[in-house]
């Protein structure tokens, strides 16, 4: 791989992952994945006390409607039980297939909550971030996730390749997610729509949303629909 091309994604790794942070809270809600090791950074602040109970969000993504036949909350409780967390501290929520409904059906399950520490994966810290204040917008929140670098943390399950076209199509859609009224609006830097348009240029286009763009988007290209 070009070195401008693992320049450019480590920008998109280092910012979409910098508003990382966390606080004593009424519950840590991870939102499932198929990168258990958020599962286990997870548990060690659940040693540390930062929360009583454990909240695992998670039916199937992208990535992991291939890999597991029970849902990613069911995984993450299983390696929760493993890293020594009791189980009456772990709730599972086994619907939600998006950060917005990580968040909203938590929310709905669980209304009691008055401050979260929320748990991702580094390049979705800026996501949750901004979607938390759409779908709970009562709650202090916190979102952290395990202190990983790019390229040599990157999950093996999906690896390079894979983080980039999903960076990629994560900055699609905190461009595109305010106007549909998923997620607050946020300012892109410049430097990271230039990384963006220069990684989207090369191909890394398959987790783009359908549909058009705004003027600050990639040229037109190719590209799969997910969601």
């Amino acid at each position: 791989m070009q070195t401008a091309t693992l320049a450019n994604a480590d920008r998109l790794w280092t910012y979409m992952s910098s508003q990382r942070a966390r606080a004593p809270c009424d519950a840590i809600v991870v939102c499932c994945s198929y990168d258990l090791r958020v599962c286990d950074y997870a548990c060690a602040l659940m040693k540390q006390n930062l929360a009583p109970r454990l909240v695992l969000t998670g039916k199937t993504g992208n990535w992991t409607k291939h890999l597991w036949d029970v849902s990613e909350a069911r995984v993450f409780g299983d390696r929760a039980l493993a890293n020594g967390i009791e189980a009456d501290k772990i709730e599972l929520e086994q619907q939600a297939t998006n950060f917005g409904e990580n968040i909203a059906f938590v929310r709905r399950s669980m209304p009691q909550l008055r401050r979260v520490t929320f748990i991702t994966k580094p390049a979705a810290v800026l996501r949750v971030a901004l979607t938390v204040p759409v779908q709970w917008p009562e709650v202090t929140f916190w979102v952290d996730s395990p202190p990983f670098l790019f390229p040599q943390d990157v999950s093996n399950v999906i690896g390079v390749f894979g983080i980039i076209n999903e960076m990629v199509g994560d900055i699609d859609r905190v461009i595109q997610y305010p106007s549909r009224g998923f997620q607050i609006p946020h300012q892109l830097p410049p430097e990271i729509l230039n990384s963006w348009r220069d990684l989207a240029a090369e191909g890394f286009v398959h987790h783009l949303l359908g549909g058009s763009h705004s003027t600050c988007g990639p040229p037109p290209l190719p590209r799969e629909q997910f969601s």
